[in-house]
């Protein structure tokens, strides 16, 4: 069973590749993703035995003012509902560069730094995430509860420190909520756990992700072993490489915009 996408995938340069080893040595993780063909996807489920009776829908809010003026800092606001009652929360900062961070920063056990690598490209991130119910989140979003009552003391603080100037927490607008199923699945070829994200956005478009994380000492390693399994399962890799926090946010601006256009 072959999928039907060439492979086209963009390469890093020797220059960026000197730059995400120099990165890499100051991560805590590194997240290996690669987006496929949405119309690939039951083809992909099926190639590697993916079941997809055990998906774990989600939903993801982002938070920002219509213009995205947080995104445009580097400071991503979202908050997730998970089935079962259960809700997570993050602030990221993005780009960061590892040896600028406090060492303070960098102990506390929920902040995290952690290189994204796609075909082509690589972004550095700082995560600050922290715990909260479903429940809290839906009161946030029905406008019952202040943002910043699902956020960590911690998590605030940090916001303030990298949000620009006079965008305040609870005046951020709620973009979303973008639908998720989420399954973990590890192929006993390569003993690895690996993660299939399918988000749906509310005008029919999808974005289907493939990824696995791994310590910056693995990466080259892991990245060829991941390659393999899949080239040997028949999915080739390539099509549009989308972000989907980047594919979320430019989604709902527009949508505020044509309705701001049309009131």
């Amino acid at each position: 069973m072959s999928t039907n996408a060439t492979e086209t995938l963009p390469r890093l340069s020797d220059e960026e590749l000197v730059k995400l080893l120099q990165v890499m040595k100051g991560v805590d993780s590194v997240e290996l993703k690669v987006t496929l063909p949405a119309s690939e996807t039951r083809t992909v489920i099926r190639a590697l035995d993916m079941d997809p009776v055990e998906a774990q829908p989600r939903q993801v809010f982002f938070f920002d003012t219509p213009d995205l003026a947080l995104n445009a800092a580097g400071v991503v606001v979202r908050a997730r509902r998970v089935q079962g009652g259960r809700g997570d929360t993050v602030i990221k900062l993005r780009p960061v560069v590892p040896e600028e961070l406090s060492a303070e920063l960098r102990r506390q056990t929920a902040f995290n730094v952690e290189v994204d690598v796609i075909p082509g490209g690589f972004v550095c991130s700082a995560s600050f995430k922290g715990r909260t119910t479903g429940q809290e989140i839906r009161g946030v979003v029905n406008g019952a509860t202040p943002l910043r009552k699902v956020f960590s003391k911690e998590q605030r603080a940090f916001y303030a420190e990298h949000a620009p100037e006079g965008i305040d927490l609870d005046g951020l607008t709620t973009l979303g909520p973008t639908f998720v199923l989420k399954l973990a699945f590890e192929p006993s070829v390569i003993g690895r756990r690996m993660v299939a994200e399918l988000w749906f956005y509310p005008d029919g478009s999808r974005v289907f992700e493939l990824s696995t994380k791994c310590l910056p000492s693995e990466a080259f390693q892991v990245a060829a072993e991941a390659r393999a399994y899949l080239a040997s399962n028949g999915v080739k890799l390539g099509g549009e490489q989308a972000t989907k926090t980047k594919t979320a946010l430019e989604f709902f601006r527009d949508e505020l915009k044509a309705s701001a256009a049309t009131t």
